[in-house]
């Protein structure tokens, strides 16, 4: 399975986190205060060289004060469905 920090949809989730950030106003300093975590983690994170998890994401939305429903109803939209192999 290819790595997901290239995969162009990952790549999308983090850029919308990215804008929502500074829609907020918020440099990576602040948030990664808000996160309980060194601006060097959130700096990996948009720079593509950390993953987040699902449980990290939410904590990221959380920190942003953004709806998390919201957040993965609309990424959701953007995911086309996979057609699953068959072996």
């Amino acid at each position: 399975m290819a790595t997901t920090l290239r995969d162009p949809r990952y790549r999308a989730i983090v850029a919308r986190l990215i804008a929502m950030r500074k829609a907020a106003g918020l440099n990576q300093r602040e948030l990664a205060e808000r996160l309980e975590k060194t601006q060097s983690y959130v700096a990996k994170v948009e720079l593509h060289e950390r993953r987040l998890d699902i449980v990290q994401l939410v904590e990221w939305l959380r920190a942003l004060e953004e709806d998390e429903k919201s957040f993965f109803a609309e990424m959701l939209k953007d995911i086309p469905k996979a057609k699953r192999k068959r072996g």
